[in-house]
């Protein structure tokens, strides 16, 4: 069963602005999947019309196998959502924020359990209006945890977290996923989606340009492997460029890095410098996330046109 599935789904705004371009996706059932791209890539405007908040110009999307036009209601029941920039109820407190969701969805969590869990059981009886970012974040994850939801939507979700936050947030979620939650969320830091995903995908100009696990993009890319090597004194003769599966080498005064097709050339081209000159530190590189993200985009973190702010 796929938890997301999307068909040609394409968002358009007048004539000028095409936010959403074609896109078809499948998210498998109980996968972390993780959705990246610049700013006005696309992402927000995705997630808005999986949840019905924005009507699609063209195409098709189902949640949970269910089509998410037709059957909001018990999509709705069945999804647990953190939005981007979450709001609270000034006045009320965080455990009637979980409250009213508890008694929404007819579930039965027990609100103390779920404000130990995101971190505020100590601020629990207090209004929400005086939370900071990172509270309000917190209290936002924890209603969208209400009823043991089939499928996590978080836009964003560490937005205003410190790193403790995140880190913990980032537990939650592996939990989760562990007792076979769907989980998809956005976000722009990249070192939390390589963290937990089990695979993802790249938004450009309002088009899925990429997906596949990390080692999947790389292996499509075929970036290469760099190893750097700070040596006494660079040879003459070195040729490390003969080496085979060596595609480019450069010097830096006494630093040599060599780019290699296959991580196991690594060792060849240590080898080759230790036998000529006496080495005195190596970082041995993978290709990170940014730089397959860079790769897919262009470089791009904003984009030129942005798409227009919805609201529900």
């Amino acid at each position: 069963m796929a938890a997301i599935q999307t068909t040609g789904l394409t968002k358009r705004y007048g004539e000028s602005v095409l936010a959403v371009d074609d896109l078809d996706l499948t998210v498998e059932n109980g996968e972390v999947f993780g959705f990246l791209g610049p700013n006005g890539a696309g992402k927000s405007t995705t997630i808005n019309m999986l949840l019905d908040f924005v009507r699609p110009t063209h195409g098709t999307a189902s949640v949970l196998e269910l089509d998410v036009q037709a059957d909001t209601d018990e999509i709705r029941h069945r999804i647990g959502v953190l939005p981007e920039g979450a709001s609270v109820y000034d006045r009320l407190t965080a455990r009637e924020h979980l409250q009213w969701v508890i008694d929404t969805k007819g579930a039965d969590d027990d609100p103390d359990a779920l404000l130990e869990r995101v971190g505020l059981a100590g601020d629990g009886d207090r209004a929400a209006g005086g939370y900071s970012k990172g509270m309000t974040q917190r209290l936002g994850f924890g209603m969208a945890l209400v009823g043991d939801p089939d499928l996590l939507i978080l836009d964003e979700p560490s937005s205003g977290l410190d790193p403790t936050g995140m880190q913990e947030m980032r537990e939650i979620i592996t939990e989760e996923a562990d007792r076979g939650t769907s989980v998809f969320f956005s976000s722009h830091i990249l070192g939390e989606v390589e963290a937990i995903c089990d695979r993802i995908g790249i938004m450009n100009e309002g088009r899925l340009v990429a997906t596949g696990t990390p080692d999947d993009l790389q292996g499509e890319l075929d970036l290469g492997a760099p190893i750097t090597l700070e040596v006494e004194a660079v040879p003459d003769g070195l040729e490390l460029e003969r080496l085979e599966g060596v595609r480019s080498v450069s010097v830096d005064g006494t630093t040599i890095t060599a780019t290699c097709a296959d991580p196991a050339v690594k060792v060849d081209v240590v080898e080759r410098v230790a036998s000529a000159t006496a080495v005195r530190d190596i970082v041995s590189e993978d290709v990170s996330l940014e730089q397959l993200f860079n790769t897919y985009t262009n470089g791009e973190r904003e984009e030129t046109v942005p798409a227009p702010e919805v609201t529900a």
